[in-house]
């Protein structure tokens, strides 16, 4: 099943949505939760899988939902498909702050390898499926797990980022070692691999985690300076309601100035 064709446009700078222009009988699959809004005249369909060819027949179907479940992602994807004469068009909404980056899939070999909540939407015939590690190390060290996902087709996908977005490109045996969790993604012809720091005093007092990924080249490779998971990690230590510490609104009354800022919950 060859993917549709989609015209798009990316607005907003750091809370970004992409706005897809839909031809008569074109549509677009979207992970649940982000879809944002549509033009009247789109039909709105939750589907079982993602709705590939690949996706085809209820044991295809069956196991492309477990595979769905490996990645911490919903049973269910929603397509949006324009019924009607004329474009119509359909947004959707990064859910934190970021960039959303599009993928022409077919400028990447037909294959994309990706963060397992790291895919936003994509033409319709496009395959979100999981790319396993054969590799112990990664498997066990990775840190955001050795089960990412893998966006296959030849049509348009677009992912999202936290933070500011690092696109670089990597050349033959061009080696670059990164964060475990501030990977969005790479072409499928990068390596991926999980390397020790090294070092007692590292290990120990780094503060930045045992193990980094090493990316080697060729290909591109997409770095995000702010994962979700370490955004969240700072707000919750900061919510004196779920036992984190209190940083204060700078005021030098400390917390007798916070019980009188009028924002307060006993």
């Amino acid at each position: 099943m060859r993917a549709h064709e989609i015209d798009y446009q990316i607005y907003g700078e750091e809370m970004q949505y992409v706005e897809i222009e839909l031809d008569p009988q074109e549509g677009v699959i979207a992970e649940a939760g982000t879809f944002m809004m549509m033009e009247d005249g789109i039909r709105m369909e939750t589907i079982f899988g993602d709705g590939s060819k690949n996706d085809s027949g209820l044991l295809n179907k069956v196991f492309g939902a477990g595979k769905r479940l490996l990645t911490g992602e919903s049973l269910f994807m929603t397509v949006f498909y324009n019924d009607i004469v004329g474009k119509k068009k359909v947004s959707f909404a990064s859910p934190y702050p970021g960039k959303i980056i599009p993928i022409d899939l077919t400028k990447n070999g037909g294959r994309f390898i990706c963060q397992k909540d790291a895919f936003l939407c994509a033409d319709k015939g496009v395959s979100i499926g999981i790319e396993f590690s054969r590799k112990l190390g990664r498997g066990l060290f990775g840190g955001e797990g050795f089960i990412m996902q893998k966006l296959e087709g030849d049509g348009m996908a677009f992912v999202h980022s936290g933070g500011t977005t690092f696109k670089k490109e990597l050349g033959l045996g061009e080696k670059l070692k990164v964060d475990t969790g501030c990977i969005i993604g790479f072409d499928h012809t990068v390596n991926y691999d999980i390397e020790f720091v090294g070092g007692i005093k590292n290990t120990i007092f780094g503060g930045e985690g045992v193990f980094f990924a090493t990316l080697t080249g060729p290909g591109t490779v997409y770095i995000q300076s702010l994962p979700f998971s370490r955004l969240a990690k700072r707000v919750l230590a900061s919510a004196p309601q779920l036992e984190g510490k209190d940083k204060g609104e700078g005021s030098i009354l400390g917390g007798l100035g916070d019980l009188l800022d009028g924002d307060n919950r006993f």
